[in-house]
């Protein structure tokens, strides 16, 4: 179409700036999402939608006590009477204030499916049904008397209320949500009769300080129960309007009948998404953030919510849960953000300020309404003041209605010869003849004394404000009475973001490690004290072709660090070591350490952070040695680390940690051992290779121990027998020589297996390659010469040999005597005497 320039008219346009229309434009915009959309309003805590639903139920005498009524017409007359913004929307708040999840409180009451916990809508309005709930008449109680504001609706033929009386503080009772332009609010749930008590502590006390408050307002109640952690959030919540509340779902630990245990949540944070929770805490197993999950379900039905989650058995519940708390929505956050409209505002406001608003706003409720009161009082008053006169004088307003032609003429007769006004007149022409009797003109007399009676309370309230305060109290604390129940969240000061160690108790423990690579972490008490010579107890259930390579005793807070044969490192806490019992096999260290298929663990060295150890010392099979400053193995990640450079043909044997000036003990197969100092070893590099610390002679390094660890050197061989000797008759040597006998070895004792520094007082833990275990006292053990052959330990099956020695802390109760063997008594054999020169 061509522009026809005769029909162009410049005087009809206006110039104008763009950018002014459109900011002008989208502040109206924005003013009217604020206002009349998705803040609520402080006094009632409705936004204009949800105030409409409510209104327009109570003009369909849709209570409590009424039938329900289908949603879709509730949607349609609300819609078509006050709200023209589609059904959708009406219905979606209808159906929010039915769901018992969402609301501390619930305003409406639903019948049929209104949704669940796991994000499902409800039904079509058409199948659903629903009425006011008991406590939403609160709500609209007093409105039929001028209590607020009405306003002409969308099209100026309806009236609706500018805002509901609201008895009850609605506002922080169930909270409300909403996200308007340039703003939002998040105003979380409480409970009724806390708040009520806040409101009466605040009218008794307008200077009180949200401290004191907190007194009788604890903090937020969310309609899901559940833990808030802390008080600092509720605070800053409380004073300023923002701050953040922490939730934690509420758990327990069962055990089940196979041992293992599960941990069931049911309790969940306000606003999660029950369905959404479980899938990702699903998520977390599939992409191993969480280890330990062998289960998860969700069992919950009408009588609550049940989500188990089944666990793996060595697997610390406590820990796990931990985990959850912080990769999973089991710990959520609820941001308070208290935006509301004061006077048409919109504002942030503390709960002081919130509280103090209301209250203003029911006195004005209260006042209104005693003043329609006394309004209709007056009146009525009025009217029974000229009936009084027309029974005062009965035959003459008789006379002068007969002698009237019609109502017209009889009014104003009455008016002047009676000295009534056109209301009492009229009263008069309409009083029924049976007003007339003695009886109903008695019931006119007690009526006006009594509407005399209310006039003078109505006047006496109206005039002092105290009794509006007490009224407001009495009010309040009778819906206190009737619908406050017990709170759902409690409020426990549990840290917001734990530590996993921080739920391991501390505890002595022992970690094994047989030859095949199987570990496991047991208390110490496992192990009872026994007699020397004992036959022991099975200590750890092995396959025939495996044996018991090495323990440790240490805490489960301690590090350790993992020495492999390839002369890699790596570090674990030692409650990352499953726990399992006496007799069982363990767990493949491959499933802790990330180790290459042919490469095992060789050395258990812990460590905590308290301790004096400066250095690590190395020791290799060949007899090389090594000094590393412990520092270099504090960055162990879950690859490892190298920790020492071997030759071809060499392994590592021990690493021990030092305070930097022992003396170095080194032992071998042969039965001889080699003592210099440490310092003659110069600190060198993590990959370093190392120096000749011992010549092994064609054997092999058995044993390594310092002067630091004890006074008495401990040697066993490997069929079982042992002895102790003083340290001083080990003398001092360079180091790389063949070393001085420190066990007399024969075809009898077999090949020396273990050399260890003792104090003496310890207790000695004995186990040999088919999984026996013994557990003996050192104390009563004399000490003999380095170059003696020792006593009897543990008697050793044929085809068997001591396998790994450790020394424990010693047992305080009395020593075992059951499986004890005929050595029990502590004697040694007589060939256990003989020496050689």
């Amino acid at each position: 179409m061509e522009f026809d320039e005769s029909q162009f008219d410049p005087g009809h346009i206006t110039e104008t700036e763009l950018s002014k229309e459109i900011r002008r434009d989208f502040l109206d915009y924005s003013m009217s999402v604020i206002v009349a959309r998705a803040l609520p309003d402080v006094r009632d805590g409705l936004k204009p939608v949800q105030r409409r639903i409510l209104y327009s139920m109570n003009e369909m005498n849709n209570g409590p006590d009424k039938p329900y009524k289908k949603c879709a017409r509730i949607v349609g007359d609300t819609m078509g009477k006050y709200h023209p913004h589609g059904d959708s929307s009406i219905y979606g708040a209808l159906v929010y204030m039915a769901q018992p999840w969402n609301m501390r409180q619930v305003l409406v009451d639903g019948h049929g499916n209104f949704g669940s916990m796991d994000g499902d809508g409800a039904a079509a309005m058409r199948y659903t049904e629903a009425r006011m709930s008991k406590i939403a008449v609160e709500m609209l109680r007093d409105l039929e008397k001028n209590t607020v504001d009405m306003q002409d609706n969308y099209d100026g033929e309806e009236k609706e209320p500018t805002v509901l009386p609201s008895r009850f503080p609605n506002i922080l009772v169930n909270g409300s949500s909403g996200i308007a332009v340039g703003m939002a609010t998040n105003i979380a749930p409480h409970n009724l009769g806390e708040v009520i008590d806040g409101i009466l502590a605040v009218m008794n006390n307008p200077e009180i300080t949200v401290m004191d408050l907190m007194n009788y307002i604890k903090g937020p109640d969310f309609p899901t129960g559940a833990y808030i952690l802390g008080r600092n959030g509720i605070r800053n919540a409380f004073e300023t309007g923002r701050g953040t509340v922490i939730m934690r779902a509420k758990t327990k630990i069962e055990e089940m009948p196979n041992g293992k245990k599960r941990i069931v949540v049911y309790e969940i944070p306000y606003m999660v998404n029950k369905a959404a929770m479980v899938e990702r805490i699903a998520s977390l197993v599939k992409e191993k953030q969480i280890e330990g999950i062998t289960d998860l379900r969700d069992e919950s039905n009408m009588d609550g919510i049940r989500v188990v989650i089944e666990l793996r058995k060595d697997v610390q519940p406590d820990v796990l849960l931990n985990q959850l708390y912080r990769l999973s929505p089991l710990q959520s956050n609820f941001a308070v953000n208290n935006v509301v409209l004061i006077h048409g505002a919109p504002k942030q406001a503390g709960i002081i300020e919130i509280l103090k608003e209301y209250i203003m706003f029911q006195e004005e409720v209260i006042t209104r309404r005693t003043q329609f009161d006394l309004d209709k009082a007056s009146a009525r008053a009025h009217i029974l003041e000229g009936l009084r006169i027309a029974v005062d004088n009965l035959d003459a307003i008789i006379h002068t209605i007969r002698d009237s032609k019609d109502a017209n003429e009889a009014m104003p007769r009455l008016m002047n010869g009676f000295g009534l006004d056109e209301i009492q007149a009229k009263a008069i022409l309409d009083m029924q003849f049976r007003r007339l009797t003695g009886l109903e003109r008695e019931k006119i007399e007690n009526e006006y004394q009594e509407l005399l009676i209310k006039i003078a309370d109505y006047q006496d309230i109206l005039a002092h404000h105290e009794r509006i305060e007490k009224i407001l109290k009495d009010e309040l604390t009778e819906i206190k009475g009737k619908y406050a129940d017990p709170r759902r969240s409690e409020i426990i000061n549990a840290p917001t973001d734990m530590e996993d160690e921080d739920l391991i108790p501390v505890e002595d423990v022992i970690i094994t490690i047989s030859e095949n690579g199987y570990i496991k972490r047991q208390t110490r008490d496992t192990y009872k004290v026994q007699n020397r010579g004992g036959k022991g107890i099975k200590g750890m259930g092995l396959n025939e072709d495996d044996l018991i390579d090495q323990f440790v005793g240490m805490s489960t807070h301690d590090n350790i660090l993992f020495f492999t044969s390839k002369g890699r490192v790596y570090r674990l806490k030692g409650y990352n070591i499953p726990e399992y019992s006496r007799t069982s096999k363990g767990i493949p260290v491959i499933n802790l350490l990330q180790l290459e298929k042919d490469e095992k663990v060789r050395a258990l060295v812990p460590y905590s952070n308290d301790a004096e150890a400066k250095y690590l010392f190395f020791v290799t099979k060949l007899g090389l040695v090594k000094r590393v400053p412990i520092e270099e193995f504090f960055s162990i990640n879950k690859n490892g680390k190298i920790a020492i450079t071997l030759k071809e043909d060499d392994e590592l044997a021990f690493v021990k940690g030092t305070a930097g000036n022992a003396d170095i003990l080194i032992a071998g197969t042969n039965g001889k051992a080699i003592r210099f100092r440490e310092d003659e070893v110069r600190p060198s590099g993590r990959t370093a290779m190392g120096v000749r610390g011992f010549n092994v002679d064609g054997g092999s390094v058995i044993g390594m121990a310092t002067s630091e660890e004890g006074k008495k050197i401990l040697t066993v061989s490997e069929h079982g027998y042992g002895k102790m000797s003083d340290l001083g008759e080990y003398r001092l040597t360079g180091r790389g020589a063949k070393g001085v006998k420190t066990m007399n070895i024969t075809e009898k004792t077999g090949n020396l297996v273990c050399m260890k520094a003792v104090n003496g007082n310890e207790d000695c833990m004995i186990m040999t390659d088919d999984g026996i275990i013994i557990r003996i006292s050192l104390a009563p053990l004399s000490t003999t010469g380095r170059n003696a052959q020792g006593v009897r330990f543990i008697k050793v099956a044929d085809g068997s040999r001591v396998s790994t020695v450790a020394i424990v802390e010693p047992e305080t109760e009395e020593p075992e005597t059951e499986e004890s063997g005929p050595e029990a008594s502590g004697k040694p054999e007589p060939e256990n005497s003989e020496k050689t020169e």
